[in-house]
């Protein structure tokens, strides 16, 4: 898929661009897709998109555009698409953040600096091959001597810098959140359970408690680290399990802490899918996976689910290779050019060692629109930025300020969402 800007032919016009159907795209990725793939022509498909409303206006719209494209953020493609795409031998491509993501979370609606995209299924799909096992399976690593090399300075690069999927500025060390280390450390990696990642990536059910369950009985002599994930503790994302029901087998970490000191002093990690298996893996972790996430299969993970289309054995920096280098494509968030893994890595770090600019940017002061006549809402921010950080977290009184009307309807709970709703009932 290029990603080069159409060029120009005589007479100033420009090559027609390719016709891309999107659908799962909410609404605030979309600017950035366009800004990253100047050569296509997105159409958004809606939300909640019903068989008849497709039938009646989609499908003509697809027949008619003649060479055309799917793109799916995430697993879910709608029977009725993939229907017509088989019929009419449209290419799908299956869309994810890539595995270096922002210094925020996806949560807080900040553009990935990286993309998965595949024309098989989402890597995290352990029913199917994709791209990336495919390529996992077959690439001859070890005859491409400058991509190991690369490779191995991409590793040393990335845990030397600190940086994860996921980044945020250090605000209290290993040691002061996990206590003197006096035996054997286990980390158990806590997921959002209703994601897509543990539903196409984890064939027998298992929650975050059952993780929990399973290392402390198979580590009773060591300290269980049970660490939730981040969405769920500012109840972005709902959880499935409560934690409480395992403190008697674990310490739960409630703390925030970036995914690099959280690993820094452990021994081993238990996780279903999530990458933090594979950083942990980087760091020379031993790494139990319940699931069948990208980065089992091949020899290096302790795994309990088979995937019997893997099996190959392949080094760390060979893993590192196709899953770093190869396979995803990086891209500057705000011009959308391609750029490489180092240079992301860079911008990363920039980020992280200038706390402004990892501040999102604020809704800007209109006398018109969606915060009512003056703007009179936006004087809300103030009064309800504490409140917020009160009950969550400075990260959710950062997203609140950066979008207050996008931080309400994005909660999971209800009330919450109502409430933002009568505050905000524009927009």
């Amino acid at each position: 898929m290029s990603r080069k800007a159409a060029p120009e032919i005589s007479g100033g016009a420009s090559v027609k661009r390719l016709a891309t159907f999107a659908v799962h795209v909410t609404e605030w990725k979309r600017p950035f897709l366009e800004r990253s793939f100047p050569d296509r022509r997105f159409h958004f498909l809606p939300k909640n998109l019903s068989d008849s409303d497709f039938d009646r206006t989609w499908k003509p719209r697809i027949l008619l555009e003649g060479p055309c494209e799917v793109f799916v953020w995430g697993a879910a493609l709608p029977p009725a698409l993939a229907e017509i795409a088989t019929k009419q031998n449209i290419p799908v491509c299956f869309v994810e953040d890539g595995f270096l993501r922002s210094v925020r979370p996806s949560a807080s609606r900040t553009p990935p600096l990286s993309l998965a995209l595949d024309s098989r299924a989402p890597y995290f799909d352990c029913h199917r091959p994709s791209d990336l096992e495919v390529l996992l399976s077959t690439y001859d690593f070890e005859a491409d001597a400058a991509l190991m090399e690369r490779a191995r300075a991409g590793a040393a690069l990335l845990l030397g810098s600190g940086i994860s999927k996921y980044n945020g500025g250090l605000q209290r060390t290993a040691e002061e959140i996990y206590g003197p280390k006096t035996r054997k450390r286990v980390l158990v990696v806590g997921q959002v359970e209703d994601d897509a990642s543990i539903r196409y990536g984890c064939p027998s059910p298992m929650t975050n408690n059952d993780l929990v369950r399973l290392a402390a009985s198979e580590q009773p002599e060591a300290q269980i680290l049970y660490k939730p994930h981040p969405d769920v503790l500012s109840r972005v994302r709902p959880a499935r399990s409560d934690p409480a029901e395992v403190a008697h087998l674990c310490e739960v970490v409630t703390e925030s802490l970036p995914l690099a000191e959280a690993l820094r002093t452990v021994d081993h990690v238990y996780t279903i899918t999530s990458l933090a298996g594979f950083e942990a893996l980087m760091r020379g972790i031993e790494v139990t996976t319940a699931g069948s996430p990208f980065y089992a299969g091949w020899g290096l993970t302790d795994d309990r689910q088979s995937n019997p289309r893997r099996g190959r054995k392949l080094s760390l920096e060979a893993l590192f290779a196709g899953a770093y280098l190869l396979y995803p494509r990086y891209f500057e968030p705000v011009t959308g050019d391609e750029t490489s893994f180092e240079a992301t890595v860079a911008a990363i770090k920039r980020q992280l060692d200038e706390p402004d600019l990892r501040q999102p940017s604020r809704p800007a002061w209109r006398p018109w629109g969606p915060y009512g006549v003056l703007g009179w809402r936006h004087l809300l921010i103030a009064i309800m930025a504490p409140a917020i950080r009160h009950a969550g977290n400075d990260r959710d009184a950062e997203d609140f300020q950066a979008d207050p009307i996008g931080f309400f309807r994005s909660l999971s709970d209800r009330r919450l969402r109502l409430i933002g709703r009568i505050l905000y009932p524009f927009g």
